[in-house]
Formats: structure tokens, sequence, C-alpha cells
């Protein structure tokens, strides 16, 4: 395997390892009934998630 191949593959588990950790928080919120802090454009907003009908 060559370190550009190597690069990828890490970056590939990286990036799923983050979508499984944004879905987790997010059935957390919904479970807690919390909401969800994120910054837009430069501002603080919140955001209450919702289940998936």
């Amino acid at each position: 395997m060559t370190t550009k191949e190597q690069i990828k593959d890490i970056r590939e588990k990286i990036l799923r390892g983050l979508e499984k950790t944004y879905e987790k928080l997010i059935i957390e919120k919904i479970k807690n009934d919390s909401v969800l802090v994120i910054s837009e454009n430069g501002k603080i907003v919140k955001i209450k998630p919702k289940k998936k009908v």
C-alpha cells in the first residue's frame, strides 16, 4: 500500500467515525429532548432535533 493509499484509507475511516459520532449526538439530543447548539454564519443558533417519521 502506498502512502497516498494509506492517507486515503485513514481519511475515509476518520470521516466514517465523524458521521457515526454525529448520528449518536443527534440520537442523544432527541432522546433527552435537548437542543443542538451550532454556529451558522458566525452566529450561535439553537436547533431542536426532530425524529424522522
